[in-house]
């Protein structure tokens, strides 16, 4: 993959571009400023793109500006987030556009070079990986009550480690149950979204976005 690093801090760009290249990968630039983010964005687009959200020059949230005015100008661009902060409001703007290739982890909660290339290859292809602190926070303020107010309790449950980028089988072993069960529940979510089944879309992608998006303001 063609990777962009975009991080203000010395030590922890390096040691992200170490990472990846140790798997193989190629980081095509890295960044420590917003507009330098934006500019290697629009220029190179990368396959996917590892990006703070506070750096130079307001240490504010330029970092999450930048990833969204590129994929206004590059719609699906790969994204992934990685940060010590949420950023509410630019979250759900982010997860708004109904475009998949987008994650979100926190620093504290990657404990592992093989989860976060994992989640790294997966925003890449157009997969979601959500950090569950990211999930909570954006939900805080209670649940989706629009488009996901016919869905069950369970549904809920497995929706939300959808969004965390967990396959069936993995969520059957979150949840205690069988892979099938798991299987029942989403066929339902799909259709409870009018997700329909075709080969132009990721159902699992949008029924995470729907799920994010819905969150109440």
């Amino acid at each position: 993959m063609r990777i962009l690093v975009a991080e203000d801090l010395y030590l922890l760009r390096d040691g992200l571009v170490r990472l990846v290249e140790a798997y193989g990968h190629q980081v095509v630039a890295t960044a420590s400023t917003g507009p330098e983010t934006l500019e290697a964005l629009l220029t190179l687009r990368p396959d996917v793109a590892v990006i703070d959200v506070r750096m130079p020059p307001t240490q504010s949230d330029e970092g999450l500006r930048a990833a969204l005015a590129a994929r206004r100008e590059i719609p699906g661009l790969p994204v992934l987030i990685l940060s010590q902060h949420v950023e509410q409001l630019y979250a759900r703007e982010l997860l708004a556009d109904g475009t998949g290739g987008i994650g979100y982890l926190l620093k504290e909660s990657v404990f592992e070079a093989d989860q976060f290339v994992d989640a790294l290859e997966r925003v890449a292809a157009g997969g979601t990986a959500m950090d569950p602190a990211v999930i909570a926070k954006l939900l805080s303020s209670g649940s989706a009550t629009r488009r996901l107010d016919r869905i069950t309790e369970r549904e809920h449950d497995v929706l939300a480690l959808m969004a965390e980028g967990l396959s069936n089988q993995a969520i059957a072993g979150r949840l205690f149950l069988s892979e099938s069960a798991i299987s029942k529940h989403t066929t339902s979510l799909f259709t409870k979204l009018g997700l329909v089944d075709d080969d132009t879309t990721n159902r699992r992608v949008l029924a995470v976005l729907a799920y994010l998006s819905d969150a109440p303001r």
